[in-house]
């Protein structure tokens, strides 16, 4: 009782003009108004963020300053800009840290631009959101369902009403796949520092894609077989990735739907990643039954995704992911709670949730078959 009489106090101080200009005013509320204005104006101006950096991506301004501070003028040469909009852009980055003033004229890379130099994943789904923005542009009509998402479209087989996903050509699936192979390097380490599979003997990797994951999995551990399923069209892809990495004696790839074909025997180990929130919870629940009868008993199941009410990642999983699954039309952001749930109702036991140095790209839970 006594907190929801707070609550409402509180709602209605922050709703009050006059609270606003006396919190500005006295010496001890000041920094938490600027703070709270900050944070506020921070959610206004965040497209626009966002749009900087893209530009910055689009123009390769961090890889041309990965070589050292240049000149505004031969920025603006090397960018294609004149030097009014090449001022204006790297006035923009710099206020948000991609890059920094080294003296009269003179321009070198930020503490975040710099990240982004030896970064493609994260390149890769910042040219990406071009497409999620456009979806975006009318968050009303997404929400209310009255707008045919573009996004949708780029994911073919997130539609169960359109045709077996299992017949998808290699060219239909060449562009999402390449998108997740790109993206698969922000999780790989993480997932690989926080659960250690040389306790096993085979691992399947389910929805594996291009076989990003895989190839990382053989590095770190060489006496650990390896099997990969997709979509046929995507086995071919990670066929050619494996080819190249000279890594196709140790890795079998196996095409298929999850939905519509058993998976292979033999594995002791099976790993979801970033494949159960491309999904309802229906399907979700499907895919883990066919990996549950995969298994064999005692075998282990892990999954790993970013999950919404992840402490210090709340704003990626319920609001990042929240939007960009209603604009794929299908899936969801889970908690590790309602993961837990929904693996534990495909037969699992003994569910373990294991952090990740970065919670931001994915948390593990590790479960096993009784």
């Amino acid at each position: 009782m006594f907190r929801r009489y707070w609550l409402t106090l509180r709602d209605r101080l922050l709703a009050s003009e006059s609270f606003h200009r006396f919190a500005a005013w006295f010496l001890l509320t000041r920094p938490i108004a600027r703070r709270e204005a900050r944070a506020l104006f921070d959610l206004v101006a965040g497209f626009v963020y966002s749009q900087i950096l893209y530009a910055c991506v689009r123009l390769n301004l961090f890889g041309i300053l990965s070589a050292g501070p240049l000149s505004l003028e031969r920025l603006a040469q090397q960018m294609q800009l004149s030097e009014d909009s090449a001022q204006r852009l790297l006035s923009a980055a710099a206020s948000l840290r991609l890059v920094e003033s080294r003296g009269p004229q003179l321009w070198g890379l930020g503490r975040l631009g710099g990240v982004m130099v030896s970064n493609a994943a994260v390149c890769a789904l910042v040219e990406h959101h071009a497409t999620l923005y456009a979806d975006l542009r009318d968050p009303v009509a997404l929400l209310r369902g009255e707008t045919s998402a573009v996004l949708a479209q780029y994911w073919p087989y997130a539609d169960e009403q359109s045709a077996s996903p299992a017949l998808l050509s290699r060219e239909r699936v060449a562009q999402y796949s390449q998108l997740m192979s790109a993206s698969q390097p922000l999780v790989a380490g993480e997932i690989l520092s926080a659960y250690r599979f040389d306790r096993h003997q085979c691992l399947l990797d389910v929805g594996g894609g291009q076989g990003t994951f895989l190839i990382a999995a053989a590095k770190a551990f060489p006496r650990l077989r390896m099997v990969l399923f997709d979509l046929p069209a995507v086995v071919s892809l990670a066929q050619d990735n494996f080819l190249a990495s000279g890594l196709h004696n140790r890795i079998t790839a196996e095409g298929g739907s999850f939905f519509e074909h058993p998976l292979p025997l033999g594995a002791d180990v099976a790993t979801l990643i970033r494949v159960l929130y491309d999904h309802d919870d229906h399907r979700a629940l499907a895919i883990l039954r066919a990996v549950f009868d995969a298994l064999p008993s005692a075998g282990t199941l892990v999954v790993a995704e970013p999950m919404s009410e992840t402490p210090g990642a709340e704003t990626m999983g319920d609001a990042y992911f929240g939007f960009y699954l209603l604009a794929m039309g299908k899936g969801r952001a889970r908690s590790a709670g309602r993961l837990v749930a929904l693996i534990q109702e495909a037969g699992f036991r003994s569910c373990q949730f294991r952090p990740t140095r970065l919670p931001l790209q994915t948390s593990l839970i590790v479960a096993t078959k009784p």
